[in-house]
């Protein structure tokens, strides 16, 4: 008999110390282990409350456990879980609807994270361009310090070489570019390239929002040369920056469209979206995933999705989102010699530090956390606020007066 089978692990008391025992450590957690969460609020195994400004990374855009997604998803439970993709199923063409009505495309493809719905993207892009203009338009253009995934095609294609190294060779035929930068983007993109990638807002690279002069001259450029044009929406899209995704608010319309994240609100879920002819280049058999689009993970993004894209509920996301803003505008007025100004869309927000201070934010955010804030990195020179879309004024407020309390005991150490 397998001993391990006797062990009792589901009873056995479980600590921080546990993941550095059993777990592959490609993560640094923090040492308090999180056990409850309602809201924005978060509890660990020792009770002590934290307010979460971090929404798992843009993820938890309604809340932990909220209650319309809790018995949307107990409803479906009992119902129906999954189906091999043989099948269809209601809730996954309901969402396909709510998609497809509400954006610019005419096709969506459903998969389980933003890796592959980045993934699914460059390699319809790839078929696309084999089958319309042959073999040699292949290219894959994309931004310095852009993030798109870990997969090895995906983490190639973003521009940060300490997430490829030691993972060589790579995929080839990939070109990196500055972002925002007009005529490095006109130099890049010729008639080799099928497929232009980018964030309209750079998460991952330091919460730096697309110039939208430059977003139109990508779609520009790909019009010019017959390249399609790639959003990636992961981390902006689906409410975050006010609207329903960014390239709204740009007046840029992409060739395709990759979402997750919030859109499943912590359920595992990936979304390409793209026009009609373009998405008949993935026909039967061409690409796939298992759990893609399973019912469970649809019926949570369809809920989302509902709840979100609302005119009060958007319009609110801007008005916390103003509120942010000012308080950060103030904390960098009050301490310069820590704090640069605030950038991003949203609630999707950057807090660069100052020249004195650069490589520390990861230092700062571990006070706030001492104190009951949580919040990220995005890199080691910027803090990045991303709080659930159902933020209330008192909980701006109480960050506002734990970010500034934190600051005093950085200052000192």
């Amino acid at each position: 008999m397998n001993a391990k089978l006797d062990s009792g692990v589901t009873t056995r008391p479980v600590t921080r110390q546990t993941f550095d025992e059993v777990l592959v450590p490609t993560y640094a957690p923090a040492a308090m282990v999180p056990v409850r969460a309602a809201g924005l609020d978060v509890w660990d195994q020792e009770g002590k409350r934290y307010l979460d400004f971090t929404s798992g990374i843009a993820v938890s855009s309604l809340g932990h456990c909220n209650p319309v997604l809790v018995d949307a998803v107990t409803k479906q439970i009992n119902t129906l879980w999954h189906l091999g993709n043989g099948y269809t199923n209601e809730p996954v063409l309901r969402l396909g609807l709510a998609l497809t009505e509400a954006t610019f495309a005419d096709r969506a493809f459903f998969c389980n994270s933003g890796a592959e719905a980045n993934e699914a993207a460059l390699k319809l892009a790839r078929k696309y361009a084999h089958t319309k203009f042959g073999p040699h338009k292949s290219r894959i253009v994309s931004c310095l310090s852009s993030f798109h995934g870990r997969t090895l095609f995906t983490v190639s294609v973003g521009g940060q070489p300490k997430y490829t190294e030691g993972f060589e060779p790579l995929p080839q035929e990939l070109s990196h570019i500055p972002y925002n930068d007009i005529e490095a983007a006109r130099a890049a993109i010729t008639d080799d390239v099928a497929a232009v990638i980018v964030e309209p807002i750079q998460g991952e690279g330091g919460v730096i929002p697309g110039n939208p002069d430059y977003l139109k001259a990508l779609r520009e450029f790909c019009d010019q040369t017959g390249a399609l044009l790639i959003f990636d929406e992961v981390q902006s899209g689906v409410g975050r920056t006010g609207t329903l995704y960014a390239y709204e608010q740009m007046n840029v319309t992409p060739d395709i469209l990759t979402s997750a994240k919030a859109l499943g609100n912590g359920y595992p879920i990936g979304a390409m979206l793209t026009k009609e002819e373009i998405g008949q280049h993935f026909n039967v058999g061409s690409h796939g995933t298992t759990y893609g689009g399973n019912p469970l993970a649809a019926t949570v993004g369809l809920n989302v999705v509902e709840t979100i894209n609302q005119p009060a509920f958007l319009a609110r996301v801007k008005e916390a989102s103003a509120r942010i803003f000012a308080n950060l505008e103030k904390l960098s007025a009050d301490y310069p010699q820590v704090f640069g100004k605030a950038r991003g869309m949203g609630l999707l927000i950057g807090l660069p530090m100052a020249e004195a201070n650069k490589g520390r934010s990861k230092d700062y955010t571990k006070e706030c956390e001492k104190r009951g804030l949580m919040l990220l990195i995005a890199g080691p020179d910027v803090v990045r606020l991303a709080p659930a879309l159902i933020v209330s004024d008192e909980q701006i407020a109480q960050a506002d007066r734990v970010m500034r309390d934190a600051v005093e005991a950085f200052i000192a150490a």
